[in-house]
């Protein structure tokens, strides 16, 4: 399957613009969002003793939380595409 757009943050100005889709078929949600800055990365980084730094391939992203209906949207997307 494709990856399938579900939705982008409804108060974007388009420049910014948190953006959430689904791929069934990898069975994996794509979440496009803004780069956290150096105090948050160090927060989530040492959250606790199992978190270690990020990954080189790997990301730390903020999504608003006006977003929560796409993400879940994309979750049954997802959940769907495994129950068939």
């Amino acid at each position: 399957m494709a990856v399938v757009f579900i939705g982008i943050d409804p108060d974007t100005d388009r420049d910014h613009c948190p953006t959430v889709w689904a791929d069934a078929g990898a069975q994996e949600i794509l979440l496009q969002g803004w780069e956290p800055d150096a105090e948050t990365r160090a927060q989530c980084e040492g959250s606790s003793p199992a978190n270690g730094p990020v990954p080189d391939g790997e990301a730390i992203i903020r999504i608003p939380a006006r977003m929560i209906p796409l993400i879940r949207k994309a979750c049954d997307a997802v959940e769907h595409a495994q129950l068939r």
